[in-house]
């Protein structure tokens, strides 16, 4: 999945940044303004067979002309992004009493592009829409740092790092925001009291299916054309937190056992997937390469589960294509003794313990030269801090015992 982003990043200069595009009016007035981070990943045939590639909106993406301030009640503002061979990231806005939206969401994706879609069977150009992603307080801007994930057909969209208004009155950026839900839920603790005058019901804790240990570590590789081009060792859990069918959270760990998890997946000069099958759950590591960097990290997380019975939706997916985790130079290997938690969306945590890995660049199935987690580098600072800390206690001590036994001396005179 990662070759698609890394030949259109080296060809369109697409980066995991957030960029910034403006829409004005006739008179050159700013109607809209809008800072955005977008990862796209899109599924298409070669040949019959599925190929998944993903890609970021670039910062040399262009304001279309289609763009527009809106005419009153009979046309509303739109944002239209073109950008590549062909493609199109559009924004309609509306509004409603006190409040503006994003009312539809659209993407165009034109499958010729053979620098996004190489071999693609199909030369068309495909839509997908998706309704009602953004709400805020008229006169406010929106903001949102954390990822919301629109899934469509075929085409998975995350959009992060946004803050956006329209309908602006004097051209700038409001001082008043309206937070997404996302950002207020993984920074707001839920109090469990209840304000005078008002009703409140608090959001139940999720309850937890199984509470395991932690999981066994397990040993896994692929080969690729050159040999061995992947090689883990590391223990993997998965920590789901999910509906009810009675309103209430729960909360499914899964712990994958090595003897009962299948392994398979491919890779080339610059990319690499691994997929781990254990039971009713799939997760798929998805590897690049920073070439510039030499070095190699973890860019995305799919995971794939069936809940629980009494989940409202037992069917779980979830990916996450903005991550930079796991990262080491090549020819070397990654490590950490330390639990590290890879955050797919808010509602998937994938734990992975005591892991080692290693890309790309791999000699006899053996890894190369280790560099340490900042977990593991931390938790070794820590003890060395507090030995050192001791250390001086005791040369204080030692010093105004010696300086008190020599002043004690003093006080007499010899007869």
């Amino acid at each position: 999945m990662a070759r698609g982003l890394l030949a259109a990043a080296a060809l369109l200069g697409f980066l995991q940044a957030s960029s910034s595009f403006e829409v004005k009016d006739p008179s050159g007035k700013v109607c809209i303004i809008a800072d955005l981070t977008v990862a796209f990943s899109v599924e298409y045939k070669i040949s019959g067979k599925k190929e998944f590639v993903q890609f970021f909106l670039p910062q040399n993406a262009s304001v279309a002309s289609q763009s527009s301030c809106g005419k009153g009640n009979t046309s509303h503002p739109v944002l239209v992004l073109d950008f590549g061979a062909g493609h199109s990231l559009s924004l309609n806005f509306s509004e409603s009493a006190d409040k503006y939206q994003v009312e539809e969401f659209v993407f165009h994706y034109n499958l010729s592009d053979a620098t996004l879609f190489p071999n693609s069977t199909a030369g068309d150009v495909k839509t997908v829409s998706h309704k009602s992603i953004i709400q805020a307080q008229m006169g406010t801007k929106y903001r949102c740092i954390n990822s919301k994930h629109i899934n469509m057909k075929n085409v998975n969209v995350t959009f992060s790092n946004v803050t956006l208004e329209a309908y602006l009155t004097n051209g700038t950026l409001s001082v008043n925001k309206t937070e997404c839900a996302e950002d207020m839920i993984s920074t707001t603790t839920i109090v469990p009291t209840t304000p005078k005058h008002t009703t409140q019901v608090p959001t139940p804790a999720p309850t937890p299916t199984s509470s395991p240990s932690n999981p066994a570590v397990g040993k896994y590789n692929v080969t690729g054309p050159n040999g061995t081009c992947i090689l883990a060792y590391m223990g993997l859990q998965l920590n789901i937190t999910y509906p009810k069918k009675d309103g209430k959270m729960g909360l499914d760990l899964l712990n994958f056992l090595p003897p009962n998890t299948t392994s398979s997946g491919k890779c080339d000069n610059s990319f690499a997937l691994l997929n781990l099958t254990f039971e009713k759950a799939k997760v798929v590591f998805h590897f690049a390469l920073n070439a510039s960097a030499e070095k190699f990290f973890l860019q995305g997380v799919s995971v794939r589960t069936t809940l629980p019975p009494e989940a409202k939706n037992p069917s779980f997916e979830a990916s996450n294509s903005s991550m930079s985790e796991l990262r080491a130079s090549v020819g070397n290997s990654y490590k950490c003794s330390s639990e590290e938690n890879l955050q797919v969306t808010d509602q998937a945590l994938l734990n992975v313990f005591n892991v080692q890995i290693q890309i790309f660049k791999i000699d006899g199935d053996k890894f190369g030269p280790v560099e340490e987690c900042q977990l593991d580098e931390n938790n070794m600072l820590i003890p060395i801090i507090v030995g050192a800390a001791l250390a001086g206690l005791v040369l204080i001590v030692l010093i105004a015992y010696l300086i008190g036994r020599k002043r004690s001396h003093a006080g007499y005179q010899t007869i």
